[in-house]
């Protein structure tokens, strides 16, 4: 059984007798996913055959090659799973033609005689367009499950919050309702008859940016995603608390690519950690991330409007950075220089490497890497408009609320507080090269970007 808090109707129209549709978006896998399993139980309800249909996008917020490798990767497992289990799969390409993703699931609803469309949620301005586009046509009802948070975006809290704070009491209240473990997807009674997709096909036809490269040191899809977290929790998380913040140490979960795509279901990785062996520190290091801070950026996107823009940042810290827009920086560089790591600073360029190569930024180099940003362009809104660029760019895990809260916090004090005032940070806190000396063998780090 599904939670009703964890379920939105997004329009009136009356169910009728046909195929239901997973449309499948943020949350790409097959098990551990509340909007895969509703659907399922709406087709065993009604006694129709259930198909899976993505609508891949010709272009999503500046992602490049890198992230729809990994994905498109992803996707073909994907269908494979569901092939095991009767369940068709459906791949539909739109062009700038075809009036976007809600304009062509609509039409595949249409012409497959769809009863009903189940999706998943996200808090993304583009995801939502692309929602009230489809409810509005659809001839049939469209459901949204919160498959992606752990308590649902909009059950957690009504407002955005202030900080980790003030969310956190509201989380813990929830969590023990909503973190339980969910019945398996099982096969439909009845072989599906879908045409397979065409991948080479797929791939090739992509018009995105070619040249930023996929990675090669993480397997994409759900299958590599259940692995990886195994070993996490076998071998790193037990030492979590005490290295987690050393990017020489890889003592990082390195989850974050399998949780933005949705190849792994944060209530499953929580799950998991919970009943490990692990230091109970440890245990609580992560959870506190993985929940509490990754919810907070849900949370943020979906009552900002403005989560992408300067415009979005708080009241407090635009004031405090504008007042020191004029100060004289150590060093002014363009967007340019910032992405060919072209700046004086080794560590600023070995950070900027780890990106451009690996499709990630350790979390703590990631904020050094923002807020120095910050100190070397020319205004407080085109730091924020090049670290965010960059991230979107560059990172598997782009475009994501952690993302677009985590430039906001480094360089616009989202969900902190103010600090001491100083030149160009204004009351925005601080951090130098020094600081990370003391955190980690700085020297070690650089060289190991430095020779790929």
């Amino acid at each position: 059984m599904i939670d009703p808090r964890c379920i939105s109707r997004l329009n009136e129209a009356e169910e009728k007798r046909g195929p239901v549709i997973y449309w499948m978006s943020r949350d790409q896998r097959v098990q551990h996913n509340r909007a895969l399993l509703f659907a399922q139980m709406k087709a065993k309800a009604l006694g129709q055959p259930l198909r899976v249909v993505f609508t891949l996008a010709s272009s999503f917020i500046g992602a490049t090659y890198r992230q729809y490798h990994f994905m498109l990767e992803g996707l073909r497992e994907i269908e494979l799973l569901l092939g095991e289990m009767n369940i068709g799969f459906v791949l539909l390409q739109c062009s700038p033609q075809s009036g976007g993703p809600g304009k062509e699931l609509e039409g595949y609803a249409g012409s497959s005689g769809a009863g009903c469309v189940v999706t998943d949620y996200s808090p993304l301005r583009i995801s939502r367009q692309w929602k009230q586009q489809a409810a509005a046509s659809l001839k049939v009802p469209l459901y949204e499950v919160d498959a992606h948070n752990i308590v649902p975006c909009h059950a957690a809290s009504g407002k955005q919050e202030y900080a980790a704070r003030t969310f956190r009491p509201k989380i813990n209240r929830l969590l023990g309702e909503f973190l339980q473990p969910l019945q398996a997807v099982e096969a439909m009674p009845h072989r599906a008859e879908l045409q397979k997709v065409n991948w080479r096909e797929v791939f090739a036809n992509l018009s995105v940016d070619r040249t930023v490269e996929p990675i090669d040191w993480l397997k994409p899809g759900e299958r590599a995603a259940g692995e990886h977290l195994r070993r996490f929790i076998s071998e790193k998380l037990p030492r979590y608390s005490e290295l987690r913040n050393d990017p020489t140490a890889e003592g990082t979960s390195l989850l974050s690519a399998y949780l933005h795509f949705g190849q792994l279901s944060a209530a499953q990785v929580a799950l998991e950690v919970q009943s490990s062996g692990a230091p109970e520190e440890s245990k609580a290091a992560f959870l506190e991330e993985l929940i509490v801070r990754r919810e907070l950026s849900d949370n943020y996107c979906a009552h900002q409007e403005q989560y992408d823009a300067y415009e979005g940042l708080p009241g407090w810290a635009r004031q405090s950075l504008e007042q020191h827009s004029l100060d004289p920086r150590e060093a002014l560089y363009s967007p340019q220089e910032f992405e060919t790591a072209a700046t004086h600073d080794r560590l600023w360029n070995a950070a900027q490497k780890e990106l451009l190569h690996t499709g990630r930024i350790h979390g703590y180099m990631r904020m050094y890497w923002a807020k120095k940003i910050l100190e070397w362009s020319p205004s407080p809104r085109e730091a924020f408009e090049t670290a965010l660029w960059l991230n979107d760019r560059y990172a598997l895990d782009g475009r994501d609320p952690n993302g677009y809260s985590g430039v906001a916090w480094s360089i616009g004090g989202l969900h902190d507080r103010p600090w001491f005032e100083r030149p160009v940070y204004g009351k925005i806190r601080y951090m130098n090269a020094s600081g990370c000396r003391r955190k980690f063998n700085v020297e070690r780090y650089i060289a190991k970007q430095e020779t790929g």
